[in-house]
């Protein structure tokens, strides 16, 4: 790797002060995480690029070093003022409360939680000591407070990485999450909440498995930059969750208690995404690209439970891409976005590897696209929509359902276009994109991008966006964003003069390669999220190529997800939807466990049924030894092989019961 070219993974942080009398037993009830890197892309080696936007620690303190020349978003070239988010806390853990100690200089109270029912009160000093030393550890900020009939529960960051700046200002990803229960009044209370709140530990647990989410104590990072360089100085004064875009702040629902106990400095916004960078080197200019990735909280879910859109025109899988790039004084943005088919549609998963589509209450499709199209155009004016579904089969009539509901909102601000990448582009000609670049070309050229210079004046402007989606919104899709940014971002740098009028990206092997990384990692990035699995064709993204083992990674990565959406997400779904409040109708933001439908939804199993099945067919084989000199055994063996066939067909019959289901999920049927 040429040493011109770096990917920014992470920065040098201030070490901890000391954790003092800190006691190494767990408390009880509490549940701790940091999460493991194993599976993580590997980074590319950094070189003394890094410098360009890098975190630099300062006397105890995080700084951002930027960029020479650069305009920060709020209009000045000057260094950030001081932080009114407590960046370090110390987290005492006492029988009877929480204290969260400030420890960045920033205030003088405390905050003290209450571990019976959740009160949120500022002290000036510590409880006095007992007997028992508490348990003490530093803790980076708090996401928010979950609300349930059982009690409150504090969700703490424990762990963070520095993973670059985002206009200037760090941003941090969320490595250790850490819920913290107020609930000591069970030990008062009737058998049935303490049913409950056993029936919560097992989505608290995966609450803390959570992954992607990202936060800066400085910067706003749920607008983009152009949205952020429009905003006006009054809104650029308020706190960073009243700038915050609703729809990609992720704790929004879990801030509620701490906006309502007006602790301000305890308010930090967080987003579910990804965010990769690199800097590289085009020619003789330094070239810095930032991609984020902002993931839409309306109809959050996993794969399979959460499919088409919403009777509001909320759509699944809903993310925005922003693709950032400066280089000589110039800053510019492209966003574009992708999400799945917005009208009310459903892949309940059965057991069968693929699934059949159902499409929800086919009347209302064109009232709910129209909805969706709608508040896209408010929110980024023209809209391309990029179809990448097959024109037979059940995605067929999906595509079919598609271009029917749009066809009376088409107009010069809403276009439409198919393209069967299966059909053209196989599974290993994906230059073949070139064709779908040609239809659209003329719209990207249309509508621009955003570009301001040295002084933070606003030389282009993104009028349009490209929305793009397949029937996950993944591998296809992140194909073809890739291409796209490709191309936008090669005409951004022949603007400023950094490529030739009709150089390309290609041609600098160095930064083409880092290029390619770093949409390969924003598309496992989003993948895992979704799916459970890095995206598949990933290869052709990483390396420009179909290759032998990124067919065999998309066969291993299809038979985790046929597992992990028919045996894992059902309860993966009802942790998103407890930690969004998606489940709660009462003022009280009370909710109970909901209990199975009938017999066969309260005890079947599919682990069950399969060691049924391998039982029946142990005993088969050991009765076939025999069956040729003993009529008993033959008919044995005919019994086990019936009990076997038997069991198998009513476990297909009854697919959907088998599978892991939300608890809390309703068809729309």
């Amino acid at each position: 790797m040429a040493s011109g070219a770096a990917l920014v993974t992470g920065c040098v942080l201030p070490a901890s002060p000391p954790r003092a009398n800190h006691v190494h037993s767990r408390t009880r009830g509490c549940r701790s995480l940091r999460f493991h890197r194993s599976h993580a892309r590997p980074h590319l080696p950094c070189s003394d690029t890094r410098r360009l936007f890098a975190c630099a620690p300062a006397r105890g303190h995080l700084k951002v070093a930027r960029a020479e020349g650069y305009p920060t978003m709020d209009g000045t070239n000057d260094g950030s003022p001081p932080s009114k988010l407590h960046t370090r806390l110390r987290l005492w853990e006492f029988p009877d409360c929480y204290i969260f100690e400030p420890i960045d200089g920033l205030a003088d109270l405390l905050l003290s939680v209450s571990r019976s029912n959740g009160t949120m009160n500022l002290v000036e000093a510590l409880p006095l000591r007992e007997s028992s030393t508490p348990k003490v550890q530093i803790v980076y900020g708090v996401i928010g407070v979950l609300k349930l009939a059982v009690g409150s529960y504090f969700l703490v960051i424990t762990d963070r990485d520095c993973v670059g700046s985002y206009l200037g200002h760090a941003i941090f990803k969320v490595t250790g999450l850490k819920v913290l229960p107020c609930n000591n009044a069970l030990n008062t209370t009737s058998a049935e909440q303490k049913k409950m709140e056993s029936e919560f530990s097992e989505l608290l647990d995966a609450a803390e498995r959570t992954i992607g989410l990202h936060f800066s104590y400085d910067i706003n990072l749920t607008l983009s930059a152009q949205r952020l360089h429009e905003l006006g100085d009054e809104y650029k004064s308020l706190p960073l969750w009243r700038q915050a875009e609703p729809r990609f702040l992720w704790n929004s629902y879990l801030l509620e208690p701490l906006i309502e106990n007006k602790l301000n400095q305890y308010l930090l916004p967080v987003i579910q995404g990804s965010f990769q960078n690199i800097n590289a080197e085009v020619g003789s200019e330094k070239v810095n690209v930032t991609l984020i990735a902002r993931r839409c909280t309306r109809r959050i879910g996993t794969r399979m439970w959460r499919r088409g859109a919403d009777a509001e025109g909320y759509a699944a899988n809903f993310v925005e891409t922003e693709q950032i790039m400066q280089s000589k004084g110039f800053t510019a943005s492209y966003v574009q976005v992708r999400g799945s088919m917005p009208f009310l549609w459903e892949q309940i998963v059965d057991l069968t590897y693929k699934p059949s589509f159902d499409i929800v209450r086919q009347e209302e499709a064109p009232r709910v696209l129209e909805r969706h199209f709608h508040d896209l155009q408010k929110k980024y004016g023209a809209v391309l929509a990029v179809d990448l579904v097959n024109t037979g089969g059940g995605e067929g009539r999906l595509r079919e359902r598609y271009a029917k509901s749009i066809e009376p909102i088409l107009s010069e601000d809403v276009r439409y276009v198919h393209f069967d990448f299966h059909r053209v582009c196989g599974h290993i000609h994906f230059e073949r994109l070139s064709q779908l670049y040609e239809q659209i070309k003329d719209y990207l050229k249309k509508h621009r991008y955003f570009l301001i210079n040295d002084k933070g004046e606003k030389i282009e402007e993104q009028t349009g966006t490209v929305r793009t989606n397949c029937i996950d919104c993944l591998d296809r899709t992140n194909v073809t964003q890739s291409m796209i940014g490709r191309k936008i971002l090669e005409s951004q740098l022949q603007r400023i003069e950094v490529l030739g009028v009709n150089d390309t990206i290609s041609n600098h092997p160095a930064f083409d390669t880092n290029y390619k990384v770093l949409w390969a990692n924003h598309g496992d990035a989003i993948s895992i999220q979704y799916s459970g699995t890095p995206a598949l064709k990933g290869d052709f993204v990483r390396y420009g190529k179909r290759t032998t083992q990124g067919i065999v990674n998309d066969l291993r990565n299809a038979l985790a997800r046929y597992y992990l959406n028919n045996f894992v997400d059902g309860t993966k779904q009802d942790a998103m939807d407890l930690l969004q409040g998606h489940y709660l109708t009462s003022v009280s933001r009370d909710m109970a466990v909901p209990r199975k439908g009938g017999l066969l939804e309260s005890y079947a199993s599919f682990r069950l049924a399969f060691a049924l099945v391998m039982g029946a067919l142990m005993f088969m084989m050991m009765s076939l030894r025999h069956a040729r000199t003993d009529v008993h055994h033959l008919l044995l063996s005919l019994l086990w092989a019936g009990l076997c066939i038997g069991i198998t067909h009513f476990v297909r019959a009854n697919g959907r019961t088998f599978t892991n289901r939300p608890r809390f999920h309703q068809s729309r049927h």
